[in-house]
C-alpha cells in the first residue's frame, strides 16, 4: 500500500530551479475516473485507503497537472491536460470540471501567454494529456511552439486497438501534424537543454517520461506510469494499461534509480499531492517528502 513516511514533512516549494529552468506545476482541470480501472486488480478497500474514496459512480478525484519550465530563452510545457471543448456528454462521463482551474488561467497567473510557449513535450496522445493543444476551431493553441512526440507512439495512435481507441481523439492533435509543428522522436535522449525523454511501455506504446536535471537535482514526470502517488508500489498498475506486466517491469527498472538518486517524482493526475521523493520502506517503495509545486 502506498503511504507517506511518518518522518517526512511537506515541502512547500511552489517553484524550484533546476539548471536554467524555474519549474512549476500548473492545474488545468479536475475530473474523475473509475477507481477500479485506475487500480486494476488491487481491491477497492486497499486503493481507497491508499488514495481516496470513490464517489457514487465509483469515480476517484483526478487532476491534470502540466509542467511549466522557464529559462531565459525557452518556455516549455509538458502535456496540456483535458480539452474544454469535449462534448458535454463526455465531460459528464469523466466528471471534467474547469470551474476552479483552466490551462489558460494558470498560464496567465504565471505571466505566460500562449504565444510565449516555445516547446510542448507530449508524453502521449491520450485525450487527458493532449486536450489543451488545439482550440475549438482546430487551430493550435501554442502557435509558436514545436511539439514533441515519440514516432512509435504516433504510429500507434494512427492505428490503436479496440482496448484503447477511445483514448485517442485525433481532432485534439492531428492539426499539429498537419501544420508540421511536431518533431517525432526516436527513442531516449536529450531534446532540450537539461531536458530528456525516456520511452515507457505498458500503458501505451512509447509513452515518454520526462526528466529535468542539472546533475544534482532530477525531476521526473512519469505520466501514466505512476499517475498518482498511490501508484508508486510496483503492483499498483492501471486496468487502462495495454500491457500491465510491462508497466510493472518498467517500474521495477526505474524505481531503484529514483530512490538511489533521490529524484523528485511528479504525479500528473494526483488530486491530493503534486510530487514527492520515494524511499524504500519495509514493504517496498513508499512516498517521502511530499513536495508542493502548484502555486
Amino acid at each position: 500500500m502506498s503511504q507517506t513516511s511518518n518522518t517526512s514533512t511537506i515541502i512547500t516549494a511552489a517553484m524550484i530551479t533546476i539548471g536554467p529552468y524555474t519549474v512549476t506545476l500548473l492545474e488545468t482541470c479536475r475530473f474523475g475516473l473509475d477507481g477500479g480501472a485506475m487500480f486494476g486488480v488491487v481491491p477497492k478497500t486497499l486503493w481507497e485507503r491508499a488514495y481516496a474514496p470513490a464517489d457514487a459512480k465509483n469515480r476517484i478525484p483526478m487532476a491534470a497537472k502540466v509542467l511549466l519550465l522557464r529559462s531565459a530563452d525557452r518556455t516549455i510545457l509538458v502535456d496540456t491536460g483535458n480539452s474544454p471543448f469535449m462534448s458535454p456528454k463526455l465531460q459528464d462521463i469523466y466528471g471534467i470540471t474547469f470551474a476552479d482551474h483552466t490551462l489558460d488561467a494558470s498560464l496567465t497567473a504565471h505571466g505566460v501567454a500562449a504565444s510565449d510557449v516555445t516547446d510542448v513535450i507530449l508524453t502521449h496522445l491520450h485525450f487527458d494529456h493532449v486536450g489543451g493543444a488545439v482550440l475549438a476551431d482546430g487551430t493550435p493553441r501554442f502557435a509558436n511552439a514545436k511539439h514533441y512526440v515519440q514516432r512509435d507512439h504516433y504510429a500507434w495512435a494512427l492505428n490503436p486497438t479496440e482496448k484503447d481507441r477511445a483514448s485517442f481523439m485525433p481532432e485534439m492533435y492531428q492539426p499539429l501534424f498537419d501544420r508540421n509543428m511536431v518533431e517525432l522522436l526516436d527513442g531516449p535522449g536529450q531534446v532540450l537543454p537539461n531536458v530528456g525523454v525516456e520511452p515507457l511501455f505498458g500503458h501505451t506504446q512509447a509513452m515518454q517520461g520526462i526528466t529535468v536535471s542539472d546533475g544534482q537535482t532530477t525531476l521526473f514526470y512519469p505520466a501514466d506510469l505512476m499517475p498518482t502517488g498511490a501508484h508508486v508500489p510496483v503492483p499498483y498498475v492501471m486496468g487502462y494499461d495495454n500491457h500491465p506486466l510491462t508497466t510493472i517491469a518498467e517500474k521495477k527498472k526505474l524505481l531503484p534509480r529514483i530512490i538511489d538518486e533521490e529524484w523528485i517524482v511528479v504525479f500528473e493526475h494526483d488530486a491530493l499531492r503534486d510530487a514527492a521523493r520515494v524511499v524504500m520502506g519495509d514493504k517496498g517503495p513508499m512516498l517521502s517528502e511530499p513536495i508542493v509545486l502548484t502555486a
